[in-house]
């Protein structure tokens, strides 16, 4: 029989229309939020992070970091009670951003049990104790912010008098680290008691400066008074280091002794001793890797949330997914884990909204109760 010179090719038809199988049971129909339902009040950002979970793309991954960040919290060990060691790590950007205020609502509420950051993280959340940063504008021209003695951070402006002024502030307390490293010394001679020694850590520095500053503006203060560890293995990589190492010349012969080694013993203690691990990590590089690598110390982490913009094909531990990490024993193969593909300034206030910030904390997780 003839075919129909009018029909479309059956090798079109059958390319274009194959068969469905049918979806598995329990898959979620996308949907977004619905703001009908919302009509005549205010939406709040819990509701909008939870109304986005079968959004798509990365809609669904910051719904699914919250409810990851839930379940760390809602964590108890049935005999000891004992709860979720969490570990933050964020890179010095986001300090000198305005996000720099949502993680000091996590530390001054106790919401976390230790940080790594990096220099910056360290120096620019003091220095805006002292001195504002300024928002600026990405498109400005390096040459003519040099001329005037302002430095850029993407689109944030910080003016070098910051930095002076972070100089007349720190280098006293150096002096004063100092003498009393040298006391302790003199002492351990006199007692034959190594342990009358005094070594200073990055996060024993880190501490001291937190307390030392007073302001109750500051991450790092918080985390002093609340007794929440901070560590910077790269503690040298910024204006710190640069004033450590000024500090070598005014204070010579005598010098300043830091020992990173204390500080890698004691976070990876923390990770071995947790009855469960949670990481959440804002950026990459070496805060990603350190808090990765503790939790390698127990055979991986039981949940984890990273957020970055970076992508894993070049091979770079920032772009990694949480999945290459289990390969390496950094995270449990059946750990909750997600990587949400955003910037952090953006979602993680989000994600903080429907999770930390979602419930009155109790009276022993408050500030106040000291």
């Amino acid at each position: 029989m003839a075919s129909n010179p009018d029909a479309a090719p059956s090798s079109a038809t059958n390319a274009v229309l194959v068969a469905s199988e049918p979806v598995p049971e329990g898959t979620h129909q996308v949907r977004g939020v619905d703001f009908d339902r919302f009509k005549g009040r205010d939406i709040t950002a819990a509701e909008l992070v939870d109304n986005m979970i079968h959004t798509g793309f990365q809609g669904s991954g910051v719904a699914e970091a919250a409810r990851i960040i839930n379940d760390m919290r809602a964590y108890q060990h049935p005999e000891t009670g004992e709860k979720t060691t969490i570990f933050l790590g964020y890179t010095s950007n986001l300090i000198s951003s305005g996000l720099r205020d949502t993680i000091r609502y996590l530390v001054r509420n106790r919401h976390v049990s230790a940080i790594v950051t990096t220099a910056g993280g360290v120096e620019e959340d003091l220095i805006k104790c002292l001195a504002p940063t300024y928002l600026g504008s990405f498109t400005t021209p390096g040459a003519g912010l040099r001329a005037k003695g302002l430095n850029r951070i993407g689109n944030l402006l910080v003016p070098n008098s910051n930095y002076c002024s972070f100089e007349d502030w720190v280098v006293p307390i150096l002096d004063r680290m100092l003498e009393e490293q040298e006391a302790a010394k003199r002492k351990a001679l006199e007692t034959g008691e190594e342990e009358d020694e005094l070594h200073w850590t990055p996060s024993k520095v880190i501490e001291r400066l937190g307390r030392e500053i007073n302001h109750e503006d500051s991450v790092l203060y918080w985390a002093a008074r609340n007794n929440i560890p901070v560590f910077c293995p790269a503690l040298t990589d910024g204006s710190l280091g640069d004033m450590l190492y000024f500090h070598t010349f005014k204070s010579s012969p005598k010098r300043l002794r830091i020992d990173i080694i204390d500080d890698v013993r004691r976070i990876n203690t923390m990770a071995v001793r947790a009855a469960h691990a949670g990481m959440i990590i804002l950026g990459g590089g070496v805060i990603k890797h350190h808090i990765a690598n503790a939790c390698l110390m127990r055979n991986g982490a039981e949940h984890a949330v990273y957020i970055n913009t970076a992508q894993e094909f070049d091979g770079s531990d920032a772009g990694a997914r949480p999945d290459e990490a289990v390969s390496w024993g950094k995270i449990k193969a059946d750990a909750n884990s997600i990587k949400v593909h955003a910037e952090a300034t953006v979602v993680f206030p989000l994600i903080v909204a429907a999770s930390f910030a979602r419930a009155t904390p109790s009276s022993n997780e408050t500030a106040e109760s000291h």
